[in-house]
């Protein structure tokens, strides 16, 4: 069981998140809200948790496959819905960028695997409402 601990630490919204290694991420809400900027926002804390999840993924599948990744960056989109309460993510959009000495096709493979097959993250979000797609770009 996974245990994540969450206190409020700076005026009504800004929280500080740990798990149980200790690791700590700071959360509020935006100004507009009544947010004072202190952290993340918790919907794009979801985008961080799918880039994480699935580059993992890939870095491990490429390493098994002997490719060599230098450097690993990714960007990704998001899109939530217009006047919905809640205000889900409708659509994602990553770009995967690599670079070393690495075979484009074992990237989109990699790639695939991740996000069809193996992040939970994606795997979560996905389920009937959102459409997630991705791009590699393999020493651009």
């Amino acid at each position: 069981m996974a245990r994540i601990e969450l206190r409020r630490v700076q005026g009504d919204f800004g929280f500080e998140a740990k798990d149980a290694d200790g690791h700590i991420a700071h959360i509020d809400s935006s100004p507009e809200s009544g947010g004072r900027n202190f952290g993340i926002r918790p919907m794009q804390m979801l985008l961080m948790g799918l880039g994480g999840c699935s580059g993992i993924d890939i870095v491990s599948i490429l390493k098994k496959q002997r490719q060599t990744v230098e450097d690993f960056s990714m960007t990704i989109d998001g899109e939530r819905e217009k006047g919905k309460e809640p205000s889900l993510w409708e659509t994602i959009h990553l770009v995967i960028r690599l670079k070393g000495n690495i075979d484009p096709d074992k990237a989109k493979k990699a790639c695939e695997l991740s996000m069809d097959k193996y992040c939970s993250v994606a795997a979560t979000l996905r389920p009937g409402h959102t459409k997630i797609t991705w791009e590699v770009k393999v020493n651009d």
